[in-house]
């Protein structure tokens, strides 16, 4: 019955991308060293701004920080890189799509990292198109 269901709460979906970054290749893991993952509700409006968002559902995830390429060893003390996931945005995506939950936080979560690799969109399309 639908009736027992209900939306992960900001923790348990933060729960769960954790558990979904810890069941990826360990060096994967050992390049995202420092790397915070984070879950909110929604981009706040300065990032929705920044990205040119028409709405505040638009935006499922973000990368925030020096992608691994352009930083060097002599770089001044900086924020951590961190990862976002929109926990709204991201279950109104799951009820109008046939993809699970979990599936649809692995691969937000995979695709900012991406982003801290230093790939664009365009580069994760890419390889998205070959592996399938």
């Amino acid at each position: 019955m639908w009736t027992e269901l209900k939306a992960p709460s900001l923790a348990e979906m933060e729960a769960t991308a954790h558990e979904i970054f810890e069941g990826l290749p360990a060096e994967f893991r050992g390049l995202c060293e420092g790397v915070i993952i984070r879950v909110d509700d929604f981009p706040t409006e300065e990032v929705l701004d920044e990205m040119e968002c028409e709405s505040e559902f638009d935006l499922l995830g973000l990368f925030q920080g020096v992608g691994l390429p352009q930083q060097s060893l002599g770089d001044v003390a900086r924020l951590p890189n961190m990862v976002w996931l929109y926990r709204r945005p991201i279950l109104d995506y799951w009820a109008e799509h046939d993809e699970s939950l979990g599936h649809i936080v692995r691969h937000v979560l995979i695709h900012e990292i991406g982003h801290h690799f230093g790939l664009s969109d365009d580069d994760m399309a890419a390889i998205e198109a070959q592996a399938e």
